[in-house]
């Protein structure tokens, strides 16, 4: 992929299918990473369109000579860029890539791109992607977008500890604060002078996409 750009976005691994099926975010929409791109709505409509999931390869760190699976799935939705893979067990980088998703010591997934239309905001210095080619996503060890994790991931439901760390982690809670919402639920966690604070919505979005992990 000459002259292309990648962009990466963690996950969360925490059980992972035995057979190798996965699913996550691969991309956030307006969400800025840390090379200060925004991926807008609808950037993948046409690539996807024109590609299809087949026509995206799955690879390992971006390598051409590392093919480790195939992707099911591939769609935008409301959040971002939803997608699902497969790693294939045959192959032996895929079978190692698979235990090291499993023990959550990789949890990168990494866009690889053309881009199409970029707008730049001068006032911010961020650059607004509008339409991109996508060609490959990656499985990778280190983010760009650390914000964006995979939502829910084929197999068994977390622990009660493993969805507390998560809401530390990504809500941003306290350990009493995600604690409070285990035990008690949300509703306990603001008080009714508090609620709707500027952030309250970021929260709730967050503990909506973390009913992910339960609906499995």
């Amino acid at each position: 992929m000459r002259g292309g750009e990648r962009k990466a976005a963690r996950f969360l691994a925490k059980a992972v299918k035995p057979d190798g099926t996965f699913e996550g975010y691969a991309s956030l929409f307006g969400a800025e990473d840390l090379g200060r791109d925004v991926v807008m709505p609808g950037a993948f409509r046409k690539s996807l369109l024109k590609r299809g999931p087949k026509g995206v390869k799955l690879l390992y760190q971006h390598e051409p000579n590392e093919v480790i699976g195939i992707w099911t799935g591939i769609a935008e939705d409301a959040e971002g860029l939803f997608v699902r893979g497969q790693l294939l067990q045959d192959v032996s980088r895929a079978r190692e890539v698979l235990a090291l998703m499993r023990a959550g010591a990789v949890d990168g997934l990494s866009i690889g791109y053309h881009v199409v239309k970029a707008e730049s905001d001068r006032a911010s210095g961020t650059r607004r992607l509008i339409e991109v080619d996508l060609w490959e996503i990656s499985v990778v060890t280190f983010p760009m977008l650390p914000q964006a994790r995979v939502r829910a991931v084929k197999g068994a439901r977390p622990t009660t500890r493993e969805f507390e760390r998560w809401l530390m982690r990504d809500a941003g809670l306290s350990r009493r604060e995600a604690r409070t919402v285990i035990h008690k639920g949300f509703k306990a966690l603001t008080s009714p002078r508090d609620a709707g604070g500027p952030g309250d919505a970021a929260l709730a979005r967050a503990l909506r996409l973390a009913a992910r992990l339960f609906n499995n």
